[in-house]
């Protein structure tokens, strides 16, 4: 049985906790040339979680094979690309703390929406908290159903990348 969605107030560690992650990642992946970015709403001071650092190692197209390889080989466990091309899924290692890491390519329109995304929120605080009123009104309403709580976003997120597109 899963556990019931619960957002909790932003955390100051969870820079330092995604750091920790990045580096172990980045010494796996040496020395293919990678970046990797905090994405996902723990990586927007202020907005309210579930305390799931979410992780996107940007890597050229050509190494993504080798960076799902060498994480696979530190204990990440691959789940193909879950119906988003560009975006390969990986299971954080068992025993540790939950955590969400993807290799995306770097022209991955997935990586490109997560970034737009959460640097449009970083700019804009007004938006940070409709956001956040919005994800604790879907997570009191879906606690136990996470498809519902993510479809509940979509409209805003779609909203907020639309005005991103048109400037």
């Amino acid at each position: 049985m899963k556990e019931p969605l619960t957002l909790v107030p932003y955390d100051p560690h969870w820079p330092r906790r995604f750091e920790a992650l990045a580096t172990r990642a980045s010494a796996a992946l040496s020395p293919l040339p990678v970046r990797i970015e905090h994405v996902g709403s723990t990586s927007i001071p202020g907005l309210s979680a579930k305390t799931i650092i979410d992780l996107d190692v940007v890597a050229d197209p050509a190494d993504v094979p080798e960076a799902v390889r060498r994480l696979s080989e530190i204990g990440y466990v691959h789940k193909g690309d879950q119906g988003l091309a560009g975006r390969e899924a990986l299971l954080w290692p068992p025993r540790e703390r939950q955590h969400r890491l993807y290799v995306c390519r770097a022209d991955s329109p997935a990586l490109h929406e997560h970034i737009l995304f959460r640097d449009f929120l970083r700019a804009n605080p007004e938006e940070v908290k409709q956001y956040e009123r919005l994800k604790r009104a879907l997570a009191a309403r879906f606690a136990d159903d996470r498809v519902a709580y993510q479809a509940g976003k979509a409209s805003f997120i779609d909203a907020i990348m639309a005005r991103i597109a048109n400037g």
